[in-house]
């Protein structure tokens, strides 16, 4: 793949990985990977999600990469807003095929169109100090997969929006297109372009619904992000939470 921006100009490919961040960790161990590669795969033996979950992908259906990225200027205490920049390119990619239905993103970072899941990613930092050596991105995203075998609760592709079978080479460069347009605010710092839009496509912004809060059901809606990414939520009676991704559950 040609690709002359960052993101997408050197690409290694590979039939069958364990997952591609995996592969991604070991290559960069090896070898210093230039920061804007990428490495995907058709087959995943033990794709990662969120929280360990398995990310169930048929071989050669989805798009399945890792991005090197090394926002060497970006403070660590800020690392979050690569998940939200990943995030908003994600949904970028997506939106122009779910005509008519809600693209959105669901804290801290799953791509849902109308109430189910298309994209996932995994983001694993390593920082050095007080500064990033550099970040591996995973992203899974359900391109022509039809049937779904895990007991995931509500997974859906892109085939299912339209009528013929994607081609996988042109959906990858477009997400890298969509990666780099969000890669260069970030290397621009215009953050607060960033915290806006990603806070106007969060899934269940401002609605009330219930949330598994430290074991506890609650009624209470999304009001913010912090800035260190944790989800800000406030309850009918306005009472105020601030949870990372183990002390919050959304309940489906």
């Amino acid at each position: 793949m040609f690709c002359k921006s960052l993101i997408g100009k050197a690409t290694i490919h590979f039939e069958k990985v364990k997952s591609t961040n995996l592969t991604a960790a070991g290559l960069m161990q090896s070898e210093m990977l230039e920061e804007g590669s990428i490495i995907t795969t058709s087959f995943q033996e033990n794709g990662k999600g969120q929280n360990g979950n398995f990310w169930e992908s048929e071989s050669g259906k989805n798009l399945l990469v890792s991005v090197i990225l090394k926002p060497v200027n970006l403070y660590p205490a800020k690392q979050f807003i690569l998940n939200k920049i990943v995030s908003l390119a994600i949904a970028g990619f997506v939106k122009p095929t779910a005509v008519k239905r809600k693209v959105r993103i669901k804290w801290p970072n799953d791509i849902y169109v109308d109430s189910k899941k298309i994209a996932g990613i995994l983001i694993n930092n390593t920082i050095k100090g007080n500064v990033f050596d550099h970040s591996i991105v995973g992203i899974g995203i359900n391109i022509n997969q039809q049937e779904f075998l895990s007991d995931a609760p509500n997974p859906v592709s892109i085939r299912s929006f339209v009528k013929n079978d994607l081609d996988l080479n042109k959906c990858l460069i477009q997400l890298c297109d969509a990666l780099n347009f969000w890669y260069r605010k970030l290397v621009r710092k215009e953050y607060e372009d960033i915290d806006k839009s990603y806070i106007n496509s969060l899934y269940r912004f401002n609605e009330f619904h219930p949330y598994k809060i430290n074991g506890n059901i609650i009624i209470s809606k999304i009001v913010g992000i912090s800035k260190y990414g944790k989800l800000q939520l406030e309850t009918e009676e306005q009472k105020v939470y601030e949870c990372d991704l183990k002390e919050v559950e959304f309940v489906l």
